[in-house]
């Protein structure tokens, strides 16, 4: 099998990339996306399948006679931000943007087909997971209702993501909780409104909420052991009033990030308690909508080890090293991993923006080194001979 010249390829990839950015999708969107990497993995000689789970694409790579097969996945979504960026390939669809650098992730798992079927190296089958809608973690649940296992089975699962801050060509992972849990709540609280210049007419609604925004705040310092990771941030507070009029309808909004399910249970149970016991004390009345989006991604030890290794192989020794703690962040990576034992890792983006803002752009210096560590961890699981 011929080898490919790897810095035609990153030209390559660099293209791809771009022209993702270009064109963002939000999730379960994600057509035009999802049409480029189903025709860019035909164009390397996969069997591929569309529409998996709305707008997911699955490629199939089979090599040698081996019968084990492992999965590499990429995200494809983007996000309903407005991009600030002012390169010549910034987003051309209004208020939304690659601010993840999905397109990133779909442009070195589009890489790693490439090399892997122009030099293979692998005994047994690869499947080349491009999901949708990860962002709001429906993607991931979406696939595995389409019978994504039973229709392409594998017995493992890699992936990975960009990290602002870590240096071009540096890795980190670790064993066991990686990232975290995401729940989601809404308090309301009802009372009776009026005029701002009678409150002691009614049972208005916006003193209580401020107290109760407050009060939250107990539940990590006060209600949790302090050998739990647990986040608890109220993101908005809506009420009904004007400037001249007291509201009678509050609604608090926000999400909570932990790493086992009894410390999420916890939470909940405290914020019930603390909010029910709050509106009773300003006398208005309180409902708790509480939902888990995200359950928390736990790495497989033995799996850590194989991307050390295989990590290690492709990039600087001194490059690869284990992530100091884990990340509040969700990833909906996680779903997979109630059903098959897998790793997922983290790839320096350099010194870019944040995730999720406005200014931030994947760095396409580390395309190659994300489409070698998928290539070498497909040659390392089904290693051949």
């Amino acid at each position: 099998m011929a080898k490919l010249d790897e810095q035609a390829l990153h030209r390559e990839m660099t293209a791809w990339r771009h022209d993702l950015h270009t064109h963002p999708e939000f999730g379960f969107e994600e057509k035009r996306t999802a049409a480029f990497v189903a025709e860019k993995l035909r164009e390397f000689g996969l069997e591929v399948a569309e529409g998996i789970g709305g707008t997911g694409v699955v490629g199939t790579l089979t090599r040698g006679s081996g019968n084990r097969a492992i999965a590499l996945r990429a995200d494809m979504d983007a996000l309903r931000i407005a991009e600030q960026g002012t390169m010549d390939y910034r987003s051309q669809t209004p208020g939304t943007m690659h601010a993840c650098g999905h397109d990133g992730h779909t442009s070195m798992l589009l890489g790693a087909a490439k090399l892997l079927a122009n030099e293979g190296g692998f005994d047994g089958t690869v499947r080349f997971i491009f999901q949708p809608a990860e962002e709001w973690g429906r993607g991931a649940l979406a696939m595995l209702d389409d019978g994504l296992l039973e229709r392409f089975p594998f017995e493992e699962i890699f992936g990975l993501h960009n990290m602002p801050g870590l240096p071009i060509g540096h890795f980190e992972t670790r064993v066991g909780p990686i990232m975290s849990a995401e729940d989601n709540f809404e308090i309301v609280l009802k009372g009776v409104g009026g005029h701002a210049a009678r409150p002691h007419a009614g049972q208005e609604t916006l003193v209580a909420a401020c107290a109760l925004v407050v009060n939250l705040q107990t539940i990590v310092s006060r209600r949790l052991s302090p050998a739990d990771i647990g986040v608890v941030s109220v993101t908005e507070l809506i009420t009904d009033g004007t400037r001249n009029a007291l509201p009678g309808l509050a609604r608090i909004l926000g999400d909570a990030r932990s790493f086992r399910p009894e410390v999420s249970a916890a939470i909940e149970s405290e914020m019930r308690c603390i909010a029910e016991g709050t509106a009773q004390a300003y006398n208005v009345a309180a409902d708790v909508t509480y939902t888990r989006e995200f359950v928390p991604l736990v790495n497989d030890a033995g799996l850590v080890d194989e991307a050390f290794v295989a990590a290690r192989s492709v990039l600087a020794h001194d490059a690869v090293g284990v992530a100091a703690e884990p990340m509040t962040g969700s990833e909906d990576f996680a779903r997979f991993l109630a059903h098959v034992p897998g790793c997922f890792v983290f790839l320096g983006n350099g010194a870019s923006a944040p995730l999720h803002n406005p200014s931030y752009d994947f760095n396409d210096e580390g395309l190659l080194h994300g489409a070698r560590f998928h290539a070498a961890v497909a040659r390392r699981r089904l290693a051949a001979g």
